[in-house]
């Protein structure tokens, strides 16, 4: 009797445990299908309503006079200031990314309460949202009675990514085994060239995509730039006036009355869109890339 009740009970833990298995088994599967779905749609619409509008002329011109109530022209402007305003910023987010990622991971101890205090600084600066760098950015240029330009543009995009690209940089470097630090230690290499030889090689794949990353949000960020940059119908041509940018572009395409004008909205949302998705694409081939590098 004793054997049978045991048994019972040990079913019915069996039972308990499947049943609760299969239920978050079934919510991952259907937050999957929301995200999945979600992200489908939107791709369909703006394939859909941005395709039709594309054309050869649209990208290789400048908007000409009433680009924006239907008249002749093109995005290239928004396209050439998207990418140059994008790289300049990711450059220099860069330089200084990369400097606090191997002194966080190299110079400090890993336990060090400095350490952990910069870390938190920049989660905290990860989560601000862009108009608030936008806003940040236009107090400085209103105090220092400077201009919207590409250069107030480029300061306030490199901000923004800096947590991004600091932080990511910084799990890549940690995810080093130890063991290969000490290893170049140990044979008489400094600090400095355990760095630049052995950590940076190993690191490649993910410093890689951490940049590409960053510049993939700046290339697509509009509040960060809705006060800095300005806007204009030509190409760039300095660093101190205004630059067109793809956001910005399809903002002010989509508010208008006019559906052609719209559908050129689409069209330039198709266009960023594809950019993301190409910057994403060389970040998964260069990442396999450099993989075959690493030890293991």
């Amino acid at each position: 009797m004793g054997n049978f009740v045991s048994a019972g009970k040990e079913f019915g833990s069996m039972n308990r445990h499947t049943l609760e298995e299969n239920i978050f088994k079934g919510l991952m599967i259907f937050s999957m299908m929301i995200v999945l779905g979600s992200l489908s749609l939107i791709l369909l619409t703006i394939f859909m309503k941005g395709l039709p509008a594309i054309s050869l002329k649209m990208l290789l011109q400048t908007p000409q006079g009433g680009y924006y109530i239907g008249k002749e022209g093109g995005i290239l402007n928004a396209i050439v200031g998207s990418l140059v305003l994008a790289g300049a910023a990711t450059l220099l987010a860069f330089v200084i990314s990369l400097p606090i990622a191997l002194y966080l991971n190299l110079y400090l101890k890993k336990n060090s309460k400095f350490a952990y205090s910069i870390r938190f600084l920049f989660d905290v600066l990860y989560g601000i949202p862009a108009i608030v760098y936008g806003a940040f950015g236009f107090s400085v240029m209103v105090f220092f009675h400077l201009r919207a330009s590409l250069l107030a543009g480029i300061l306030t995009i490199a901000l923004l990514i800096i947590p991004i690209m600091a932080r990511s940089m910084d799990e890549v470097l940690k995810m080093i085994p130890f063991e290969l630090k000490e290893a170049s230690v140990a044979i008489g290499a400094t600090r400095w060239e355990t760095a630049t030889k052995v950590i940076l090689k190993q690191a490649l794949p993910g410093i890689t995509t951490a940049i590409l990353i960053a510049f993939g949000r700046g290339i697509g960020d509009a509040a960060a730039v809705l006060f800095t940059t300005g806007f204009t119908d030509s190409l760039p041509t300095s660093l101190f006036q205004p630059v067109a940018t793809l956001p910005l572009a399809i903002f002010f395409q989509l508010a208008t009355p006019f559906p052609d004008v719209q559908a050129r909205g689409y069209a330039s949302a198709f266009v960023l869109t594809v950019l993301i998705l190409f910057i994403s694409l060389i970040s998964r081939i260069l990442s396999s890339r450099f993989t075959r590098n690493i030890v293991k």
